[in-house]
């Protein structure tokens, strides 16, 4: 498969602009947009893959496309291309995958792309959190994947029309060696076609299209400038307004930007130049404001050219996103530069990690043992529609809706604290009595991996082994488990709760609770909902070691 954008060389950037912000705040406001607000000047745009599919599903291209790898092997921890899991509440149908069970037991199943109901549910979040339009993207249509794509534009326009949202294609140039011919062939036999539905994003009364890719130093885009600047022409000439996916350093022709490109970004009507990989600090976002966008605003207002910053949750798998600051952060310093409208990369990107379509709020979602990190993975409970949200709050700030501001205004959690369902236990601070020699401590139970554990010191009873749940909230539900391939046996414990971490009342037990590989080797305590931040399990007994023994504890308000 050709080279795709997560193979982009990464750009290094060094300084901070943080003190240079108040400086920019009181230099004078930007020139206004080229255009007026339509589907995209003013408006949030995010990029959907819409590539996803499972066997079954019908899609043409068949087998795990995107989830895996080997497309024709089931996705698994030793088979797979994602670095984040999707939350699989609200999908009507999911489809079983090798990997192992989620933290809390339930089957680990993925959603199908080319199913109607996944591109409905997600053009529905869409509509809840304020996503106006979506770039559909669109890869060389003239190879295997061709009939899919074909499809999932019927069902991305069918699911606009359904939620009141706008779409516009997005090509792709990765790999097409014949872009320059097949393009044309593609929009006027096929997708041109598209922009007769009331949901086609319009511009200055144009349908909008996009082209990314041209002017990327990279051998996947070895296109010449006089190749690009006739298509882009071309597209213009077919009534089209032309936005242009293009290098971060554009401007300047250098690092990720071939030289002899200004004439193809020129002719654009709008730009959107690339930013994933290019930083995850805070620090990198304010350098990128004062050295990079500002320019790139001035230079686009020069020529009459909209302006569409690419802004980025931050990859999750490399803990950029800071609980919500991070992509906060970029959503402020592009709508304070004055930029004409935003594109979100990505709404459904699970390969990259910068997804803000719903995910998996904590270790007890998340396939066990694989190290995918959940939203929780800093310490801060967020709730699956986090990102959504801060994006509905960014596309009000845009629009003039919600005052600007740095202070991000969006919540982790709806009301504060933990998510409704999720494990509280998940990732926390975890103490014991003591441990085994070797590599049994208490930071085992909660690691989401049931094939590590604890064990206290071997022979002296009792013990305990402790969580702090780092906020006091009820909990009304434990659930224990032992490594799965493990025999039987019955070990004597009582659950105690705290809020200080000194004084604990016990909530249930002693008892006697038995762990059996013919039940997956766990065991659900249940008790009366009790406000608590410190959670004990005090062990006194065990038919199978002389020692207390836990490799999983997840912890629930109901």
């Amino acid at each position: 498969m050709a080279p795709t954008r997560r193979t982009l060389i990464r750009s290094v950037v060094a300084g901070s602009a943080l003190a240079a912000l108040p400086d920019l705040a009181l230099s004078p406001a930007p020139a206004a947009a080229a255009s007026p607000p339509g589907d995209v000047v003013g408006k949030v745009s995010v990029g959907y893959q819409g590539w996803f599919s499972c066997p079954g599903d019908g899609a043409p291209i068949g087998g795990w496309w995107h989830w895996s790898r080997d497309r024709f092997q089931s996705p698994s921890p030793a088979n797979t291309t994602i670095v984040s899991w999707p939350d699989m509440r609200e999908y009507a149908r999911g489809y079983p995958t090798a990997y192992p069970n989620l933290g809390d037991g339930r089957p680990a199943t993925l959603f199908s792309s080319y199913d109607q109901q996944t591109v409905d549910t997600h053009f529905r979040w869409m509509q809840e959190y304020g996503c106006d339009t979506a770039a559909l993207q669109r890869f060389n249509p003239f190879g295997d994947e061709g009939p899919t794509r074909d499809a999932m534009a019927v069902k991305v326009r069918s699911a606009a029309e359904r939620f009141g949202r706008k779409f516009y294609v997005m090509y792709d140039v990765t790999g097409w060696t014949a872009m320059q011919s097949q393009l044309k062939e593609d929009w006027s036999t096929k997708m041109s076609a598209h922009t007769a539905s009331p949901a086609y994003a319009r511009q200055n009364g144009k349908p909008v299209v996009c082209v990314w890719g041209f002017g990327f130093a990279d051998d996947g885009r070895p296109f010449a400038p006089a190749a690009c600047l006739d298509v882009v022409r071309w597209l213009k000439a077919q009534g089209c307004y032309v936005i242009g996916g293009v290098p971060t350093y554009w401007r300047q022709g250098i690092n990720d930007s071939r030289p002899g490109f200004a004439d193809v970004y020129h002719a654009f009507d709008m730009l959107s130049p690339w930013m994933v990989g290019r930083t995850g600090t805070l620090d990198g976002l304010d350098w990128f404001l004062t050295n990079v966008n500002a320019p790139d605003l001035a230079d686009c207002a020069a020529h009459g050219i909209d302006y569409q910053p690419c802004v980025m949750p931050g990859d999750l798998s490399a803990g950029h996103r800071r609980h919500g600051d991070f992509y906060w952060r970029h959503l402020y310093n592009m709508v304070r530069l004055g930029a004409q409208g935003l594109y979100v990369s990505m709404f459904d990107e699970f390969n990259e990690g910068n997804q803000i379509a719903k995910t998996s709020e904590t270790a007890a979602a998340t396939p066990a043992g694989t190290g995918i990190r959940a939203l929780d993975e800093d310490g801060t409970a967020c709730s699956a529609d986090y990102y959504l949200r801060i994006t509905a709050d960014g596309g009000r700030m845009l629009k003039g809706q919600l005052a600007l501001t740095a202070v991000r205004p969006t919540p982790p959690v709806t009301g504060g604290g933990q998510p409704p369902g999720g494990d509280l236990a998940a990732g926390r601070p975890a103490s014991a009595s003591s441990q085994q020699n070797g590599p049994f401590g208490a930071g085992n139970a909660v690691d989401g991996d049931r094939g590590t554990y604890w064990e206290s010191a071997n022979g002296a009873f009792p013990q305990w082994w402790q969580v702090d749940l780092g906020a006091t909230g009820p909990v009304a539900r434990l659930v224990l488990a032992l490594p799965a391939g493990w025999e039987a046996r019955t070990q004597t414990l009582a659950v105690q709760g705290g809020t200080d971490g000194t004084t604990f009342t016990t909530l249930t037990g002693p008892v006697g609770v038995r762990f059996d590989p013919a039940t997956g080797n766990q065991a659900t305590l249940t008790f009366t909902a009790t406000p608590v931040r410190y959670l004990r399990v005090r062990f006194t007994g065990n038919t199978g070691w002389p020692a207390g023994q836990l490799a999983q504890l997840s912890a629930y308000a109901a």
